[in-house]
C-alpha cells in the first residue's frame, strides 16, 4: 500500500492559517475526495480538545511555560496515535493546522525555553514523525495581532494576548525553521491576497505531490 502524505500549515498568529485552509481544502477534496484528512492542533480527536480548552482558554493564567509545552505535546501524541498515524497507514493525504514546528516557535522560541528541548519533547511524544510538506505563512508580527484585533477581537486565546515581542520572537523562530529545513518548509508571503496565498500553496502541494501521486 502507498505510504501516505503528511502536509502541514504553520504560522504566526494573524498569518490567516484558517483562511487558507477554508480555500484549500475544498480544493484539495476534489483532487483525492475521501483520500483527504483534515485535521488541526491542538485537537483533532476528543482528548486533545479538551487539552486545547485548558491550554489556549484564559481560565488558568497562572500556566507555567514548561506546563504549557507539555501539554502541547501531550495534545499532539494523542492526536496522532489517534488520527494521524492510522490515516498515513491507510495511504491517505493528512492536513493539519500546526503541528510540531508550532511549538518549537512558539514554546521554544517564544517562551524561550530552547528549540532544542522542545523538539527532545516532541520528538518523544510523535516518535519522531516529520511533515513531508511545511507550508509557513509569514508576515510580520504588528500586521498579524492588527488582524486579530480587527477580524477575530471577540475570539483571542492565550497566546493572542501576549506581548509584542513574544509574537516577534515566534515569527524568528519560525523563519530560522524555515532556513535550516528548505527542503521541507515553504515560506509563503502572507502580505498577499488571500487568493494568491491559495493558489501558492496550491501549486507548492502539487509540486511536492508529484512523486507521491
Amino acid at each position: 500500500m502507498k505510504k501516505g502524505y503528511f502536509i502541514t500549515i504553520e504560522g504566526p498568529d494573524g498569518s490567516g492559517k484558517t483562511s487558507l485552509i477554508t480555500r484549500l481544502a475544498p480544493q484539495l477534496k476534489e483532487l483525492f475526495a475521501d483520500q483527504l484528512v483534515e485535521t488541526r492542533e491542538p485537537g483533532g480527536v476528543r482528548i486533545s480538545e479538551a487539552i486545547r480548552d485548558i491550554v489556549l482558554g484564559s481560565k488558568y493564567p497562572e500556566m507555567n511555560r514548561r506546563t504549557e509545552a507539555l501539554l502541547f505535546a501531550a495534545a499532539r501524541a494523542q492526536h496522532l496515535v489517534e488520527k494521524i498515524e492510522p490515516a498515513l497507514a491507510a495511504g491517505k493525504i493528512v492536513l493539519s493546522d500546526r503541528f510540531v514546528d508550532s511549538s518549537v516557535a512558539y514554546q521554544g522560541g517564544g517562551r524561550a525555553l530552547g528549540t532544542t528541548a522542545i523538539r527532545q519533547i516532541n520528538d518523544f511524544a510523535t516518535n519522531g514523525l516529520q511533515p513531508n510538506l511545511t507550508l509557513l505563512l509569514d508576515l510580520p508580527s504588528e500586521m498579524g495581532l492588527a488582524r486579530i484585533m480587527k477580524f477575530r477581537a471577540d475570539d483571542v486565546d492565550r497566546l493572542d494576548k501576549d506581548a509584542l515581542g513574544f509574537h516577534q520572537k515566534v515569527r524568528q523562530t519560525y523563519l530560522q525553521l524555515a532556513k535550516e529545513f528548505p527542503e521541507r518548509i515553504k515560506v509563503i508571503d502572507a502580505q498577499q491576497s488571500p487568493e494568491k496565498i491559495a493558489a501558492n500553496a496550491l501549486q507548492l502541494i502539487q509540486e511536492s505531490l508529484k512523486g507521491w501521486i
